[in-house]
């Protein structure tokens, strides 16, 4: 269970989040852009830090400002899989996934690669790899940290319509496969159709619904994403 419950104040608006989520499955977070949804997911990450509140995963506490406890980023045992890939240039496919690798998951290496589809690419550097392939490289490298939490940010926003489908039947392929619950940042209806269990809409830093997919998806506020 990931229990968040804090405020950020931004530019624009005052990010305010409070709800508990059940890490199972794909948790999407959807809103259009502006709206806080990154935000959201680097406070949950440890890159930012919240003004007021808490944020608890799995009964461990990440960050809880009112008794100044703080768990840094690296600490966490929670990967994000970025827009960009981020792979390291002078790195080919092999060591961009050993890189951060914990020793746990020596054993499941094989069966994330083959998951991935990503056997093939091994040998080669990220500069000869399609977008869709360094994103499914980049997932890879952040399943090999064993976290307890993947988060995506967007993951598909750069690629094109054929690769976004092709990436989406990999993602499904991870829940089912590895049972990694993952938390996923997008604007795009149709993929959280496709993707996710339960959604959390985000209107400008406020947390407007949250349930089941099917039922969020039937409320007025989503016409203008139809």
């Amino acid at each position: 269970m990931l229990k968040i419950n804090i405020e950020k104040k931004l530019s624009r608006f005052t990010l305010s989040f409070n709800q508990s989520i059940d890490c199972k499955g794909i948790t999407a977070i959807l809103g259009v852009s502006g709206s806080g949804k990154s935000t959201l997911l680097n406070l949950i990450n440890g890159l930012v830090k919240p003004d007021t509140g808490s944020i608890i995963l799995n009964d461990i506490v990440l960050v809880d400002i009112g008794k100044k406890q703080f768990v840094k980023a690296q600490h966490r045992k929670i990967a994000t899989v970025f827009q960009d890939a981020l792979l390291f240039p002078h790195f080919k496919v092999l060591k961009n996934l050993k890189f951060a690798m914990h020793s746990s998951m020596k054993n499941r290496f094989e069966e994330i690669i083959h998951v991935l589809n990503i056997s093939d690419l091994l040998d080669r550097y990220p500069a000869m790899l399609s977008g869709g392939e360094k994103q499914r490289v980049a997932i890879g490298r952040a399943i090999l940290t064993n976290p307890r939490l993947l988060l995506m940010d967007e993951p598909l926003s750069a690629l094109d319509m054929p690769r976004k489908k092709e990436l989406i039947n990999y993602i499904q392929d991870l829940v089912i496969e590895l049972n990694i619950p993952i938390l996923y940042v997008t604007h795009n209806i149709n993929e959280v159709k496709m993707l996710a269990n339960h959604v959390a809409i985000l209107d400008a830093g406020q947390l407007y619904r949250y349930g089941e997919t099917n039922e969020i998806l039937n409320c007025d506020y989503l016409n203008e994403w139809i």
